[in-house]
């Protein structure tokens, strides 16, 4: 089955949601119908330890770190999830951003 359209969960520090929002807007994505600049977004707590040889934006090398984060969500094309992500990841702080596209069946078009 071919997906025409997917969700994308980004996980970005509080301090970067405006420059994402700017650059989701950019790509076109989270235009639906009528409607575009279309996102969720909730605070969540992520965990995660940075391995040998990291620099992480947040945290110390070899230690769990907790630290508050956004997911965000934002529906999109298919077609253009590349070009998305590549541009998401220009402004994320992350060395390894979590960024995940999930396809949709459907959506509330």
């Amino acid at each position: 089955m071919m997906f025409e359209y997917c969700k994308l969960e980004i996980f970005i520090p509080e301090s970067h949601l405006k420059l994402l929002r700017e650059t989701l807007i950019q790509c076109d994505a989270g235009h639906i119908g009528n409607y575009d600049a279309c996102m969720s977004y909730s605070h969540v707590i992520g965990t995660w330890r940075p391995l040998n040889g990291t620099k992480p934006y947040i945290g110390t090398e070899g230690a769990i770190s907790e630290e508050p984060e956004i997911k965000a969500e934002v529906t999109c094309k298919v077609s253009d999830v590349d070009s998305i992500i590549e541009a998401v990841k220009k402004i994320h702080p992350y060395e390894e951003p979590v960024i995940n596209a999930i396809p949709l069946m459907r959506t509330g078009l």
